[in-house]
């Protein structure tokens, strides 16, 4: 799909310690600060993902997760996007500019932040949660493994349950079944 090939490796921390998932600050695509937990009313379930303008995986992510997003936000899910530029320069624009992109390109309406760091020295504080709070990320001695790529997909709990990751070449609608799951859990 585009993609050289995906990271492996780790990054080790002085402490994993974080805020409450519905603390955690991030900052919307126009420059406004706001925490997780302006995002979780009326929602059981999140999709967190790392997103990239220019990668193999930009089309087929973006349109499944504007599909998903339109079949089940009335029922509880609600889709977070977080460009990132980690990855060969895939996400190379402005804020302002990718804003402009998945409007035209996608009519993304899911909320968007401003770029991050999903890993390495500088990782948002919320990737570090998620990876903390996922078997597979978290390998113990404050080491994290390393967001493999554009687009790897986080589903998670509106109490902030980590409950899977779906890898960057996992097509979103693989995850229907799952999602169906927990909306319709009372």
């Amino acid at each position: 799909m585009g993609c050289i090939g995906f990271k492996n490796s780790s990054d080790t921390f002085k402490s994993l310690e974080t805020k409450e998932f519905d603390q955690i600050e991030v900052i919307d695509i126009d420059g406004n600060i706001k925490k997780i937990g302006d995002y979780l009313k009326n929602k059981k379930l999140l999709i967190i993902v790392n997103t990239a303008s220019f990668c193999g995986y930009t089309k087929p992510n973006y349109s499944q997760l504007v599909e998903l997003h339109e079949r089940y936000k009335d029922k509880g899910l609600e889709i977070l996007g977080f460009p990132c530029n980690q990855f060969y320069s895939q996400e190379n624009k402005s804020e302002d500019d990718i804003k402009i992109f998945v409007k035209k390109n996608f009519n993304v309406k899911f909320p968007m932040f401003t770029k991050i760091d999903v890993n390495g020295e500088f990782t948002h504080e919320l990737f570090i949660y998620l990876k903390k709070n996922h078997r597979y990320f978290n390998i113990g001695n404050n080491q994290l493994k390393n967001t493999p790529w554009n687009f790897t997909k986080f589903l998670v709990t509106s109490k902030g349950d980590v409950i899977n990751y779906f890898s960057p070449d996992t097509e979103p609608n693989i995850m229907i079944t799952e999602i169906e799951k927990y909306l319709n859990e009372d």
